[in-house]
This record gives structure tokens, C-alpha cells and sequence, in this order.
């Protein structure tokens, strides 16, 4: 049976339990997606719901139709055809109500799930093989992640790297203070977060989308965490926690104390938050350049790495074309503004990962 007919409290029990919960498949996530309509489809058998997808929708400009996508959805057990096949059923009518163009998902599957890529061929998805560059795909294709479940603190410390556990030790030695920022320390968090793309060269949304993630995930799955220094704050970071996972969302430093290595003992504060949240997995988010020590991305992945987690390829982005003209019409006018924006930008390196 599918509806969108549900019960708040049935749906979060659902996503708070299943392993392929994401936070972007929320109502939370899509209320701070203001700017987009939301879509829940939501399937049950025997009484109980079996799988759930969240769709965005937004109408291009200058073609004037709908884009539907459906962030690290869907949210079921992978293998169940049956409730993949009435999902996409489902989302297949929404695309008939909006008349959208194109279905875009990338669901939070690992590339070599070889079984699941011929399941969704069989529902008539498509996989978006071509990806070349980070401008290709919305989610991060690579990210990385620590399996933290059933492992204590002290476990889980043993584990970094030696390296690493000492720039931890470092950072407390050095008097480096953590505490929980609030509403009014948005504006410190934001003043950090700019330093840090101005530096390292990444765009960042404006201070009320991050004002709108705090009003409408804190304090149950998102928190700021500010890192001090003889009261001065150095570091700062957006935790989300969801499900079975919490995820580091955002974050930066100043580009003074950077040796007093607050970035690593803010990392250490938020994954025993997912211990404390009884999570199985804490994600460090995307890390395109991990493969190449000539990418600008490879010091983030450098940096990730010494947590001694793992890469976690994602299968490539699927979708269904609904109007073959609009979509090639779209993609015509995508790669151009592409084309333009390194013009533009050119000499500058994209040294971040986008978080949607």
C-alpha cells in the first residue's frame, strides 16, 4: 500500500531505525529546503512501513519545468523489489503532477552493490556513469566513514593514527576549549566558516541558511560546536545527527592558532557524541580527492584519514528522463553556466567537497 497519508511519529520511528536512514531523507532536511516542494511517499505492508523517499521539486529556470530529486534516498532495504518497484511507481505520479522533466537520486548504496544497479535497471532507472569531476554530481560520490558500532571511547582512540592521536593529546595540552555554541554564536560560527572558504577557496551559502538548519534541527539532531582559545574562538563545526549516523556537516578554522591543531580535537568531540547517540557509523563527509596527492582535495582526505575510517564509494547518481527534449535542453544550458563559471574562476581551485 503506498500514501502520503502518515503519522510523524510512525515515519521518524521508521528513519530513526533503518540502516539507510540519511538526514537529508527527513521532513526536517526538506523544511530547511525551503526554496523546494516536498513530496513524501511513504509504503507499508501488513500495517508497517516497508520504505519511505523524500523528492524535492523545483522548476528550472528558462525551461520552466520541474527537477525532481530525491537526496540519498531511498530509504528501505535495498534488495526488497517489491517496495523499490511501488516507490518508483509512486514518484513516476508526482512526475505526472508537476510535469518534471527528470528524476535525479543518489541513494546511500556502495558502488560494488552490483546487485542493486540491476534492480533499479529493471525499474527503468538510468546510472549517470559519465561523472568526471565534483560539477557532475550533486552528493559527494566518495566519502569517508567510521564504523563506531559496539566500540567504546578508548577503542575507538587506539584506532587513529599515531599522528593523530597526538594532535589531539596536543590540542588539549595546549588548553584548547570545547563548548556548545548557541543561537547568538550563529554569527561566530558563519565569520569562520567565510575565513575558511576564503582560504581554501569554496563557496558557502549565506547566514540564514544556516540560521534556518538551526531553528529546525536544534537541539534533537543538530548541534555547533565552537573551539576556544583563551576565549578567542578558533574552530567551529555543525554536527547533524540522524538515525544511526551523524554526520559532520560544516566547519572551519581561523586562520590564526591553526598549530594548536583544534580541527582534530573537534572531529574527536563530535564522534563521541554519535557514541553517546549509540550511532554505528560517524561520517566525516566527502573526499573526491583521496586517490590523488595532486588534488587540493587530497589534504582533506589526508587529514580525515588518520581517524582510520574508510572511503565509501557511492553508486553513481540514477535517474529517469521524463521529457528527452527538456533534459537536453537543460543540460545544454548546465554545462555552459559550467563553462562560464571557470572562466570566471579561473586559477581557482575547488578544494571542497558541495554539501547539499
Amino acid at each position: 500500500m503506498i500514501s502520503n497519508n502518515y503519522c510523524y511519529k510512525e515515519l521518524e520511528e521508521f528513519l530513526s531505525t533503518n540502516p539507510k536512514s540519511h538526514l537529508f531523507q527527513s521532513e526536517e532536511w526538506a523544511k530547511v529546503k525551503e526554496k523546494w516542494k516536498n513530496e513524501m511517499i511513504v509504503v507499508r505492508k501488513d500495517g508497517h512501513i516497508t520504505g519511505t523517499m523524500s523528492i524535492l521539486l523545483k522548476k528550472m529556470p528558462i525551461v520552466n519545468s520541474y527537477m525532481m530529486y530525491a537526496p540519498r534516498g531511498f530509504v528501505c532495504n535495498p534488495q526488497d523489489k517489491e517496495t523499490l518497484e511501488k516507490i518508483t511507481m509512486e514518484a513516476k505520479k508526482i512526475a505526472k503532477k508537476y510535469k518534471a522533466f527528470i528524476f535525479r537520486l543518489d541513494p546511500d548504496i556502495p558502488n560494488k552493490d552490483e546487485n542493486f544497479k540491476l534492480l533499479m535497471k529493471s525499474l527503468g532507472y538510468k546510472l549517470k556513469d559519465n561523472i568526471k569531476t565534483i560539477d557532475d554530481v550533486i552528493q559527494p560520490k566518495f566519502v569517508y566513514r567510521l564504523n563506531i558500532k559496539d566500540k567504546t571511547e578508548e577503542e575507538i582512540f587506539k584506532s587513529f593514527k599515531e599522528k593523530t592521536r597526538y594532535n589531539i593529546r596536543l590540542s588539549l595540552k595546549k588548553n584548547v576549549k570545547i563548548r556548545e555554541g548557541k543561537k547568538e554564536d550563529i554569527p561566530i560560527f558563519y565569520n569562520i566558516l567565510k575565513e575558511t572558504s576564503k582560504r581554501d577557496n569554496f563557496f558557502i551559502r549565506d547566514i540564514k541558511y544556516f540560521e534556518r538548519i538551526y531553528n529546525i534541527m536544534y537541539p534533537k539532531f543538530a548541534k555547533i560546536l565552537i573551539a576556544e582559545y583563551e576565549g578567542n574562538p578558533i574552530a567551529v563545526a555543525m554536527p547533524i545527527y540522524y538515525g544511526n549516523k551523524v554526520w559532520y556537516l560544516y566547519g572551519g578554522s581561523s586562520n590564526k592558532y591553526r598549530n594548536l591543531m583544534s580541527t582534530y580535537l573537534l572531529q574527536w568531540e563530535m564522534i563521541k557524541w554519535a557514541l553517546e547517540k549509540g550511532c554505528d557509523i560517524y561520517d566525516f563527509g566527502g573526499v573526491s580527492g583521496y586517490n590523488d596527492k595532486e588534488s587540493c582535495m587530497y589534504g582533506v582526505y589526508h587529514f580525515k584519514s588518520g581517524f582510520n575510517g574508510e572511503v565509501v564509494e557511492f553508486i553513481d547518481e540514477l535517474y529517469i528522463v521524463f521529457n528527452p527534449f527538456i533534459n537536453t535542453i537543460w543540460n545544454i544550458i548546465s554545462s555552459l553556466h559550467t563553462k562560464v563559471l571557470n572562466i570566471k574562476n579561473k586559477g581557482i581551485k575547488k578544494c571542497a567537497d558541495k554539501k547539499y
